[in-house]
């Protein structure tokens, strides 16, 4: 695992728009990922890792 996806991880947990937002940019993910946020947490979280780790 590179640095950079370490960071990612680690934004993730504690930003998880923010972390699909470097990896991914605008888009259907990161709206995904902020409803999902705002609805709950743990599902944006969860999604955000999931984003962060897929290559």
């Amino acid at each position: 695992m590179d640095t950079n996806k370490l960071l990612l991880i680690i934004i993730a947990i504690l930003l998880p728009p923010v972390a699909v937002f470097l990896k991914k940019g605008v888009g259907k993910d990161l709206l995904i990922n902020v409803i999902l946020c705002l609805l709950f947490f743990i599902p944006g979280l969860l999604h955000a890792i999931w984003v962060v780790i897929q290559e």
